[in-house]
């Protein structure tokens, strides 16, 4: 089946019963216009062969130009990027709301174990992350064929020059901190589950049972397989210190950092936090410029780590705690300093 039917499939079983309010590709739409496309440069190329081309004519008035593609840059693009905006900002959304619900921080911890006492969330949970994994992988498979399509049409490398637009403005969705934390979720389901119900655990339908974290090798990953042909991994190295990732923190560009490297690079304090980080602090990997104001806390990714490597843990717990009160004691001497003037 190819995947235009595939998509389709997926958009009436799925979209219909758990992603109603949810943006989608609009794969077919798109298909079509790039169809449009290709006839109309077939039927411009036929036409100057037989000197039959009527050129300003109505009939090729809403064709693209061999050359400019002015049809395809207003609508084809423009119409993507606000696609993969909404899909990203809705994925976003969504998994926010579903690790909150795991996760549950304040008064908010207390409501959430009362309400465990009647109702056992823990299968609709399961089923939004699952619904959640598939709502972002066919809309980036998507995405991904139909800009290969673009240029397979028009010869060209804009698709491709697309997908980095779309990783310089966040909005990549296999590159989402969200995705890294949405397989943590599950992880840590797993891992609870066998504690309280023995091997096997929660996950006997064997969806998830792909799903690693691997601490022990030389290089950290978290891998997510969701099928033959579609696997994620995901380093769990900082890039700063080189060690595997301590209390992490995404930054709007996606790369994962521990907080105190973080600070470090972006010269604020950890006590003040990545909110604190200067307008103009460069991301150490890519060097995108403001994006540690909008840095995301991994909570699931952490759970998972700490749950893991419980020493390596506490180790690293102890000595930023150590940094934090020097830092601290730092701070405050300069603040004395600074108000009597020394």
């Amino acid at each position: 089946m190819k995947f235009g039917a595939t998509y389709e499939e997926y958009l009436r079983v799925e979209q219909d019963k758990y992603l109603g309010q949810c943006s989608r590709v609009e794969y077919k739409r798109l298909k079509k216009v790039l169809k449009k496309c290709r006839v109309g440069r077939s039927l411009q190329a036929d036409g100057a062969n037989g000197d039959e081309q009527q050129q300003g004519s109505d009939e090729y008035s809403d064709i693209c130009e061999c050359n400019s593609c002015t049809l395809c840059d207003e609508m084809f693009f423009t119409e993507l990027n606000k696609e993969a905006s909404e899909i990203a900002g809705c994925f976003r959304s969504r998994v926010q709301r579903l690790l909150h619900l795991h996760v549950p921080s304040g008064i908010q911890r207390y409501i959430w174990r009362f309400r465990q006492c009647f109702i056992d969330d823990q299968q609709i949970m399961i089923q939004e992350g699952r619904m959640l994994l598939n709502y972002v992988t066919m809309n980036a498979i998507a995405i991904r064929k139909i800009l290969k399509k673009y240029d397979k049409v028009h010869g060209s490398v804009s698709g491709r020059e697309f997908r980095s637009k779309m990783q310089t403005e966040h909005i990549e969705l296999l590159q989402s901190p969200w995705l890294i934390e949405l397989g943590a979720f599950h992880l840590n389901c797993d891992d609870s589950d066998t504690d309280e119900l023995g091997a096997g655990g929660f996950f006997k339908n064997g969806f998830f049972k792909n799903f690693s974290c691997d601490l022990s090798g030389a290089q950290p990953l978290l891998t997510m397989t969701i099928s033959e042909t579609l696997k994620y991994e995901y380093s769990l190295t900082c890039p700063i210190c080189l060690d595997t990732l301590f209390n992490p923190y995404a930054l709007s560009c996606g790369h994962l950092f521990c907080k105190a490297c973080a600070c470090g690079a972006a010269s604020v304090y950890i006590f003040q936090g990545l909110k604190s980080a200067p307008v103009d602090a460069k991301c150490p990997v890519c060097r995108a410029v403001g994006v540690f104001g909008h840095a995301v806390h991994m909570s699931e990714l952490e759970l998972l780590l700490k749950r893991r490597d419980k020493d390596y843990w506490r180790q690293r717990l102890r000595e930023e705690r150590t940094a934090m009160v020097k830092q601290s004691k730092e701070y405050w001497d300069s603040q004395a300093m600074l108000s009597m003037g020394i």
